[in-house]
């Protein structure tokens, strides 16, 4: 009987992750018809018909509505509200989920959710056993404009997210500096972040130039277009956010050494915002780090996420031979390196 009910049991876990792409899908769909702001805005829990009269339709498909709500609220995305007259109709309100859908929310994963379940970047996945790869992302992104945007607002919103933890998190960090550049910081945001905080702070936000030519002006930073592997804009202190894991061991250790180049000998600085994968997935993120280690599998050629020794053995052999690993309430850590 035991045999049988570990068989049924690995049976039912088997389908549950066949289909775990379904819940990416709700999800999605939840943001795409902007259901949480419009809970958000009607400011109270809402009826189905209520929720439907308000999505960008002119004829909302209400059966088709509910059952993708029972969904979401089996997910935990929003909730099921008893109304207190004791009416039969089901009212829905947000959840502690629900808020991180917010379009217009100064945190917001929406943009992320977005992206990550776009076309473009769900179909390296069906290659994932045979390791194939079309073109890099940033190849890509480089080559369609409208995809190029979609990223960067999906980086913008996560680098908020990150950078607000960051800045209360390491607060003396950034004290001693007058310069920082932002190695592939993108549109610059999470720099501004950085800036408003430390106003001191002269800011060079370095990327690609496609990248930095869709970038906002923002008071204490200057944009330079280039490229890490052959040189970066020399400063204090050199940060960067999630941009290692996306490389392999042999191309890090070349963007760490010109790292290296950039800052000073003494009270040079090397500040990594990154995920330090732990094994057990002990912590309230679970098996994040590891699910990250294979979106860096699908979408680049040879980037991974890596474990503390992994860290420490190449920021060793870039030129870092002091570190030191920060944990903070996010996915990522502070990873603080010195050349001596």
């Amino acid at each position: 009987m035991e045999v049988h009910e570990e068989l049924l049991r690995g049976q039912a876990e088997a389908w549950q992750l066949m289909f775990a792409f379904a819940d990416s899908m709700a999800l999605k769909s939840a943001v795409e018809l902007r259901l949480a702001d419009i809970m958000h805005s009607h400011g109270s829990p809402i009826t189905l018909p209520q929720l439907a009269s308000r999505i960008d339709s002119s004829c909302p498909d209400i059966p088709y509505l509910a059952r993708l709500m029972r969904m979401l609220v089996r997910k935990g995305i929003f909730a099921v509200h008893q109304s207190s007259d004791g009416g039969d109709e089901t009212l829905y309100k947000m959840t502690h989920i629900s808020k991180w859908l917010l379009h217009d929310s100064e945190l917001s994963l929406a943009p992320m959710i977005l992206v990550e379940n776009n076309q473009w970047l769900l179909e390296p996945w069906h290659y994932l056993s045979q390791c194939a790869h079309g073109c890099g992302i940033w190849d890509f992104a480089s080559q369609n404009p409208q995809f190029n945007n979609l990223f960067n607002d999906a980086m913008a919103c996560t680098a908020k997210i990150v950078m607000k933890a960051l800045v209360s998190h390491y607060k003396d960090g950034f004290d001693s500096i007058q310069s920082l550049v932002d190695v592939g910081g993108g549109t610059g945001g999470a720099l501004a972040e950085i800036v408003k905080s430390y106003p001191h702070i002269k800011g060079i936000n370095f990327d690609l130039p496609h990248v930095v030519a869709t970038a906002p002006v923002c008071e204490g930073i200057f944009h330079v277009g280039g490229d890490m592997f052959d040189a970066i804009p020399k400063a204090d202190a050199v940060f960067m956010k999630w941009i290692l894991h996306d490389w392999d061991d042999e191309a890090c250790v070349k963007i760490l050494k010109n790292c290296r180049q950039a800052i000073p000998d003494k009270n040079g600085k090397l500040v990594l915002v990154e995920i330090v994968v732990q094994e057990d997935g002990n912590n309230i993120f679970g098996d994040m780090g590891l699910v990250f280690d294979l979106v860096m599998f699908a979408h680049t050629t040879g980037g991974k996420e890596r474990t503390e020794q992994e860290w420490m053995k190449l920021l060793e052999q870039g030129g870092f031979h002091r570190c030191k690993i920060i944990s903070m309430p996010a996915l990522y850590s502070i990873i603080e390196a010195y050349p001596q």
